[in-house]
């Protein structure tokens, strides 16, 4: 059987569940969408988007050899998990360190499911809010079954609050930039161990998705790596 052409949907979200991991839903590429060809040199059928969803990654991955030592744990981790599964699958797997250039990973997620910009400048998903991200795609030579399309709203439209604008204790959020070396000083200074440790205060003051707040250890993590990567980062590619 050649999985490249028969992979299913399902059975890629259940062996991506085993590792904590979420197939964000999927599209078939069309030129425009810079989707490289396979590894093979074939076109590529289909792209299906992973990532993770509150604290279930966390799990897994803190448990994994790569995050006892070593650079960049995280990315490791991905490679590893995600080019064993790509494997499995008859299929090629990116990732979002994969470059220069970079994949467009943002783009690919638009074209995959409901997310759109947050007044954070970070994708919102109806269901998780803030609180996913984006660890590979994978893909497949085949057309596969695809879920429905989900044309929900984006979640920011009806919230006229807006209290991600408003808690940063720095203002470095105005709804259309971001004022990341004024937050990098904050989250490096004392005043901002709630940031540090916690994650972003203007990212938890979001009303939607809270079921899937990451834990504190997570935050923490990836808010000392925004931090480890500031003085080499020539451009900010987005929260994790």
């Amino acid at each position: 059987m050649d999985r490249r052409v028969t992979a299913d949907y399902d059975d890629l979200s259940a062996a991506l569940a085993a590792f904590g991991l979420t197939a964000f839903g999927g599209f078939h590429p069309a030129a425009a969408d810079g989707v490289p060809p396979l590894a093979d040199g074939r076109p590529t059928g289909t792209l299906v988007i992973v990532g993770n969803v509150g604290p279930e990654m966390w799990r897994r991955f803190s448990a994994a050899p790569e995050f006892a030592a070593g650079p960049d744990p995280l990315n490791r981790w991905s490679a590893r998990v995600l080019d064993g599964v790509a494997e499995r699958f008859g299929a090629t797997a990116w990732f979002p360190s994969s470059g220069p250039p970079y994949p467009p990973f943002v783009a690919w997620a638009k074209r995959a499911g409901p997310v759109s910009e947050s007044p954070l400048g970070i994708l919102i998903h109806p269901d998780y809010g803030l609180w996913h991200a984006y660890r590979g795609a994978l893909g497949f030579a085949g057309r596969l079954a695809l879920p429905p399309a989900d044309g929900r709203p984006r979640p920011c439209d009806a919230c006229a609050a807006r209290p991600c604008l408003s808690a940063c204790p720095v203002a470095a959020f105005d709804g259309r930039s971001y004022r990341v070396d004024a937050c990098a000083a904050h989250v490096s200074g004392p005043q901002g161990a709630d940031c540090l440790n916690l994650g972003c205060g203007a990212r938890r003051a979001c009303p939607v998705g809270r079921d899937y707040l990451y834990t504190a250890a997570q935050a923490g993590f990836h808010m000392e790596a925004f931090l480890r990567a500031r003085p080499k980062d020539d451009a900010d590619k987005g929260a994790a």
